[in-house]
């Protein structure tokens, strides 16, 4: 069980960072409401998500299929039905049936095969799976993604696929030494989905622009700034990750 300090810690840290997207907004005159801030409690115990659920956090984000199943039992179990998880991390081809249940967003479709098999999954089990495209904006070897060419080449095929509901898109920054740095990505994947809307690529319906899931623990506040409608922030609110 999470110490009392721990407990401490994680409210204290949710606040901060709930009053940095606060003022982050401010800066680009847009609303905080319009920003989703997912918490990433990937390799962290069921207790530090409970902590961060009694401070109002209901966005959780899960790496992988196995724990997130794990976590949201304990949360059926604890009557905790409200919360919405987040699947952020790599998708196997062969795993995509474990998408289907109450996951409120999957970040991290990088290839037309993934989109393709959860739509035959979703499909076989009569619903409709919410997504987002990830990009590799920066073109770096080692990130997944869709080029920001195959996006806009691929993006409106997804979009007639049933059993999948484009949402938009998700990106994740190099390491840089300075946040500032980060900018630059950011601002290519809130172009890109521009270009999609121009293409008459749109959200659920043609008011509802497409979702940016950007920024993280190091960067999201600049993410904020350049349009970011999700941020994903883990160790900022968490600690470090715990690896096993």
């Amino acid at each position: 069980m999470a110490t009392q300090s721990t407990s401490i810690d994680i409210t204290r840290n949710l606040e901060d960072v709930r009053q940095r997207i606060v003022a982050a907004a401010q800066r680009a005159q847009r609303q905080p409401a319009e920003i989703t801030l997912v918490a990433v409690s990937k390799t962290k115990p069921f207790t530090a998500i409970q902590t961060a659920y009694a401070a109002g956090q209901r966005d959780f984000g899960e790496n992988r299929f196995e724990e997130l199943w794990e976590k949201a039992k304990q949360a059926q179990q604890l009557g905790l039905q409200d919360i919405r998880w987040h699947m952020i991390g790599t998708i196997q081809s062969r795993k995509t049936d474990q998408a289907i249940g109450p996951i409120t967003l999957i970040h991290s479709v990088d290839r037309l095969k993934i989109a393709q098999h959860l739509s035959r999954d979703a499909m076989a089990a009569h619903c409709v799976l919410s997504i987002l495209l990830e990009v590799n904006v920066s073109g770096e070897a080692s990130k997944h993604g869709f080029s920001p060419e195959e996006l806009r080449q691929l993006a409106p095929e997804v979009t007639r696929l049933p059993g999948v509901r484009l949402q938009g898109l998700m990106t994740m920054a190099p390491l840089v030494e300075t946040a500032e740095a980060a900018r630059p990505i950011f601002r290519a994947l809130r172009q890109l989905r521009d270009q999609l809307r121009a293409d008459g690529v749109s959200g659920q319906t043609t008011e509802q622009p497409l979702q940016l899931s950007m920024g993280m623990t190091n960067d999201f506040e600049i993410a904020i700034e350049e349009g970011a409608t999700i941020v994903r922030v883990g160790s900022a609110i968490f600690g470090e990750r715990d690896y096993a």
